[in-house]
């Protein structure tokens, strides 16, 4: 979305306007919706998407048409085609996933802290809904339904704006999930397709608690730079691998592979290798190998194409998210190397070291600045499903208010809740004030004692 001087268009203006007043109203009777309706409304999404697998499929064969000329004319990547697609297996991890977010534990009324003023007066840190969510996001149509069930079951209401190339995909979706739903608040959920009204959306701080722009940085630092509203943002995973010198380099090897060719065009698959100097003879040429075999296009920087025949890595190759199978690597010297490297090019989304050294590995977890580090495992296991977050609406690569996979506690707050008897704070100030206990109890809040 570029800077324009036309005209603004009144009746997106005028629509946008209206939904962020439908969906501001919904959040607040959303939020004392019980969990058992919530649960009830995520189990009836599951049951719709089922029902509409037909339909659905055909709204996504528009689209994957679409995409694919767009393909052949060199507008769009393989990666996207591949994001985009659904099929049965797809729709079932829909549903089934949607169902797994029901199952998740209430994130709303839970006290996250209780402490005793005084005799009769307590104090509770009660979580809550955020409000109104606004989400802007890429091709893959789940990602949809994925942020509508979390929404859902956090009790907030939510505006979703996804890519245009899944736009047949998303309305029969989104229809769905409204005809589910018909005893939620009315506009709780809301689909938006025009660039101008996610321009106006921005400008309703007044109304939109949070904006979750998931997409390219330069996307997300628009989004920030046009908004007063609180931004989560999601951008690229330029994800590293590093094998070090004291690797299990068998299980290394399959750990590299799983994460560039498991699934290359998602954000968590590994984009740059980072190989130890010490190892690099033993273990490239068999991992080179392997990686063609599956089609990947393999780069290295000059000393790692002394040991293997791939092309040169240039600097931009550094930071690059493919989303495909592409792959570049790099020999370091040791794992301070390794860090650095990956500070200067990480998109702080996730990184792995592959060693049996427990002190190497602890030097490379603390030192790398990214959400997710992992030890022996491969990048692709970032994901909130795999977290056991039920779902998540993005990836965080910020440092506030949540980071990684953001589920359902990422789209909450709290509340202070004061319990009083008809107390004053003039009885806890001048010459005879009374002290404050200030004594944390073993409590939960619930009006009438409960």
């Amino acid at each position: 979305m570029s800077e324009s001087h036309t005209e603004p268009d009144t009746d997106v203006e005028a629509d946008t306007d209206e939904l962020a007043r439908r969906a501001e109203r919904a959040a607040l009777r959303l939020a004392n919706a019980d969990e058992a309706t919530r649960n009830e409304a995520l189990r009836s999404i599951a049951d719709a998407i089922r029902d509409r697998e037909s339909e659905i499929l055909d709204a996504n064969a528009v689209d994957v048409e679409e995409a694919e000329q767009l393909l052949a004319d060199g507008e769009y990547t393989q990666a996207l085609v591949d994001r985009l697609k659904l099929d049965e297996t797809k729709i079932e991890e829909i549903a089934s996933m949607v169902e797994s977010v029901a199952e998740q534990d209430d994130p709303l009324g839970e006290t996250l802290a209780a402490r005793e003023l005084d005799e009769g007066l307590e104090l509770y840190r009660v979580s809550v809904p955020i409000g109104v969510v606004a989400t802007v996001f890429e091709s893959r149509p789940d990602a949809l339904v994925q942020i509508a069930a979390l929404a859902l079951k956090s009790g907030n209401a939510v505006v979703l704006k996804g890519g245009s190339e899944a736009a047949e995909s998303n309305r029969v979706l989104y229809e769905a999930i409204v005809d589910a739903t018909a005893d939620l608040p009315d506009g709780w959920a809301a689909l938006i397709e025009a660039h101008e009204a996610v321009d106006r959306l921005l400008e309703l701080d007044d109304r939109v608690d949070l904006v979750m722009p998931r997409g390219s940085s330069a996307f997300v630092s628009y989004v920030q730079a046009n908004t007063q509203i609180p931004v989560l943002g999601h951008t690229e995973g330029i994800c590293h691998v590093y094998v070090d010198a004291d690797a299990d380099l068998e299980m290394a090897a399959d750990v590299a592979f799983d994460a560039k060719v498991q699934y290359p065009a998602v954000c968590n698959a590994v984009e740059t290798l980072l190989v130890h100097e010490s190892v690099a003879e033993a273990f490239l040429p068999d991992l080179v190998a392997r990686y063609e075999a599956a089609g990947v296009e393999v780069r290295g920087d000059e000393r790692t194409r002394e040991v293997v025949d791939v092309d040169p890595a240039t600097d931009d190759d550094w930071d690059t998210e493919y989303g495909d199978l592409e792959l570049s690597i790099k020999i370091v010297d040791d794992a301070y190397e390794a860090v650095e490297h990956v500070n200067d090019h990480g998109s702080k989304h996730t990184e792995s070291i592959l060693t049996e050294d427990s002190e190497t590995a602890k030097t490379f977890m603390t030192g790398v600045d990214a959400a997710s580090v992992f030890h022996n495992a491969s990048t692709r296991f970032a994901d909130g499903y795999r977290y056991g977050l039920g779902a998540e609406v993005g990836i965080s690569t910020g440092k506030v208010h949540a980071r990684g996979p953001v589920g359902l506690e990422g789209l909450t707050t709290y509340k202070y809740y004061l319990e009083g008897d008809g107390h004053l704070v003039a009885t806890y100030s001048g010459e005879d004030a009374v002290p404050f206990t200030h004594r944390e109890p073993d409590a939960e809040w619930g009006l009438g004692g409960e």
